[in-house]
């Protein structure tokens, strides 16, 4: 993540598909934030792998019914999955 977080600016323009008319500006109902590319995984680590790896027990999106794309990922998740798929995040 590269940016704060801020108001998605799509929700008020009428014409976009993501207008939302509930969502004001002085109280916003949806929030971006920007994302940077670091790395590539030399390796892809499947979900099977996580599901069977000890160490990624607890991590939210291991659980039946989190969406995989707003589920927030532990430090220490972050760096075993990283090893899993071979690269170390301090070489970032």
């Amino acid at each position: 993540v590269c940016s704060e977080p801020y108001p998605d600016p799509t929700q008020f323009r009428k014409r976009s598909k993501y207008y939302d008319p509930k969502s004001k500006k002085e109280d916003p109902r949806w929030i971006l934030v920007d994302f940077e590319f670091v790395a590539e995984l030399p390796k892809e680590v499947s979900l099977a792998t996580m599901k069977e790896d000890p160490r990624l027990e607890g991590m939210l999106i291991l659980r039946r019914g989190n969406r995989l794309s707003i589920t927030p990922v532990e430090g220490k998740h972050f760096r075993r999955v990283c090893k899993l798929g071979g690269w170390d995040p301090k070489e970032a």
